[in-house]
């Protein structure tokens, strides 16, 4: 009997502890992945006050909070995650929750564009060791028919970042300055990282998984399972595309109310922030719950969810970038900005049940890379560069039609969320 299975046995064993451990592992992770999200959208929030005192232009802001980020963010999550499934899961989350934080706080020392694009570059790398860890170490507290809940409650770090980061941001601007709100999110997140290490507990790899092989599986054979699994294959670009549409939205649309709509930066905190924040938080929510409760009946709900809630998303991000006035606008944006998140819980839960437990962190960063790349580097990018291309015809009002231009982006997640529900009943039978 190997090390692995005995502790398996030991965890699931009534009476161990296991139920404290696992609540405890996700309260701490979601501390980090929220300072992961309070760290990009902070970015987003102050991006009017740093151009007050650095030159940039909405592709080079597209550029900070998209690509430069992503790049590194995305490159490193590969060998991160072959590391973590191969290491100490919760030391590598510790140690790269303190790396960043203190690229974070340096990104409030800066003084040009350059600069801010090194600091991005080093938080980018150090983020690489948050989520595609801290998916597998849930994975093993976590049965699979609870999976989608477990990656709903964890992925609602992102609405709860957005929230605070929002609000902080707003706040920050007003009394502290956005060079000192860099330091202080930095800060913190440098303190939790060695909490996290003394609090939570490393599970046993596929404790929580019948007949579980717990042997180390090469990344040549973790790739090869997707060339395999066409569920897999497909929530690629569906997750792909439909980060396009949510990174596109998340970063521009504080800037959008702003400049457009004329949103006054107080307004911001009161309004936006608790918008932003709840309806993220429904719509990772929802997906989760929906998907874990559809697919007791099929599997096709992985996709069937997602795919409606896309189709939702399109009517209401055109009718919210019609209208006139920033309680209007944000009002029809509750719409767009809930259903934009629907898809993440459904695709981190897809890539858990169908691969095993020591590929599960390389296949999650496998999946973060096309939504890093795709999503995260070229949604907000495009979205400035189309707003600069048409300013010089449309002046402010390029910026509406650079968030428009994220319609098609949105049809073609649809359309590959639908074929992948075709799959589904063959891959989760074998």
């Amino acid at each position: 009997m190997t090390e692995a299975t005995t502790l398996r046995r030991a965890d699931a064993a009534p009476g161990s502890g296991l139920a404290l451990r696992r609540n405890v592992a996700l309260a701490m992770l979601f501390v980090v992945g929220t300072i992961n999200f309070v760290d990009r959208q902070l970015l987003a929030m102050l991006i009017e006050p740093i151009r007050a005192d650095i030159a940039l232009s909405d592709t080079q802001f597209g550029l900070l909070t998209g690509l430069a980020f992503a790049l590194f963010y995305a490159g490193m999550g590969v060998p991160v995650a072959i590391l973590a499934d191969r290491w100490n899961r919760i030391r590598l989350i510790g140690i790269a929750c303190i790396l960043w934080s203190g690229f974070t706080a340096a990104c409030g020392l800066v003084s040009n564009f350059w600069q801010l694009a090194l600091m991005r570059f080093g938080v980018g790398a150090g983020e690489a060791g948050g989520t595609a860890p801290s998916v597998s170490v849930l994975a093993d507290y976590y049965p699979p028919d609870r999976r989608p809940v477990a990656m709903a409650l964890f992925t609602c770090n992102g609405p709860f970042g957005v929230f605070v980061g929002a609000a902080f941001g707003a706040w920050a601007a007003a009394t502290i300055g956005w060079r000192n709100a860099f330091l202080t999110i930095g800060a913190v997140g440098i303190l939790v990282g060695p909490l996290l290490i003394w609090l939570v507990h490393e599970p046993a790899r596929g404790q929580m998984d019948e007949s579980a092989n717990d042997d180390p599986v090469p990344f040549a054979r973790a790739l090869g399972l997707f060339r395999e699994r066409r569920s897999l294959m497909l929530v690629l670009p569906a997750t792909a595309f439909a980060a396009f549409v949510s990174y596109g939205m998340l970063n521009w649309i504080p800037a959008y109310l702003m400049r457009v709509q004329a949103m006054p930066l107080a307004a911001m905190g009161t309004w936006f922030a608790p918008v932003a924040g709840i309806t993220f938080a429904a719509g990772t929510l929802g997906g989760g719950w929906l998907v874990a409760r559809l697919s007791r009946h099929s599997p096709r709900a992985y996709g069937r969810v997602p795919a409606i809630a896309t189709a939702i998303l399109i009517p209401s991000l055109i009718a919210a970038l019609t209208v006139d006035g920033w309680p209007a606008a944000l009002a029809l944006m509750i719409v767009p900005l809930t259903a934009c998140t629907f898809y993440i819980a459904p695709s981190l839960a897809l890539v858990q049940n169908l691969t095993p437990p020591r590929a599960r962190a390389t296949a999650t960063a496998i999946l973060m890379l096309m939504f890093n790349i795709v999503g995260l580097g070229f949604g907000p990018l495009f979205v400035g560069f189309v707003s600069d291309m048409l300013k010089p015809g449309h002046g402010i009002e390029s910026l509406r039609w650079g968030l428009m231009a994220l319609i098609p982006f949105a049809v073609a997640a649809c359309a590959v969320q639908i074929a992948m529900t075709r799959h589904l009943d063959r891959d989760f039978a074998a």
